[in-house]
């Protein structure tokens, strides 16, 4: 089964790719304006074959800049910050460092429920039809899943880029916003390693 991990495309419109609606975690806001705010919400419907999940993991994708976690009663945040490939105007100052990877952990979320990790953040300058991806990992007690694979650009559908976000210019235009896929797990899938 391919796991593709949350991703956004941005043009027109950022929508969820089809083949991510099968993933355990999905976002659900899937538009968003360049150069704004967006508030990510990652769903999570279920756990790994009944195990309860333990952990989401999330990379940030290059040209998300600002990004701050919403704690989670009962849970631990730990957040990896680094370098940005460029420096990004942030209203008046220059960013050059941010949020790069968010884990929530130590909390224990049933099979049988539903919850959701949120972060905020601001979506940089983006051309049209770029898709950004949010390679997620979820840790269930006894497995885990994988959505981190970065599916290959379709004809028209803008760059993929690194761990999976093609920035530029999207003069105005709203963006989709989906997971990505397995082959480019968020650093070592744990916050801190490399």
């Amino acid at each position: 089964m391919s796991r593709h991990a949350i991703a956004a495309a941005l043009g027109g419109l950022l929508l969820i790719a089809p083949q991510t609606l099968s993933a355990h975690v999905t976002l659900e806001t899937q538009q968003a304006e360049p150069n704004g705010s967006y508030k990510a919400v990652l769903r999570v419907g279920h756990g790994c074959e009944g195990k309860p999940t333990i952990a989401i993991r999330v990379q940030i994708p290059e040209g998300v800049i600002a990004v701050k976690p919403m704690p989670k009663p009962g849970w631990q945040l730990e957040v990896v910050k680094d370098k940005y490939e460029r420096p990004y105007d942030y209203f008046g100052s220059e960013l050059t460092e941010g949020v790069r990877q968010i884990a929530w952990s130590g909390g224990e979320l049933p099979d049988d429920f539903y919850d959701e990790f949120v972060f905020v953040g601001r979506l940089a300058d983006f051309e049209t039809g770029t898709v950004l991806h949010f390679p997620t990992v979820q840790d269930c007690a006894g497995g885990v899943h994988r959505w981190i694979e970065i599916p290959a650009p379709r004809s028209g559908s803008g760059r993929a880029r690194g761990a999976g976000a093609a920035a530029g210019d999207c003069q105005g235009r709203r963006r989709r916003l989906r997971p990505a896929a397995e082959d480019g797990e968020p650093s070592s899938g744990r916050p801190g390693a490399r």
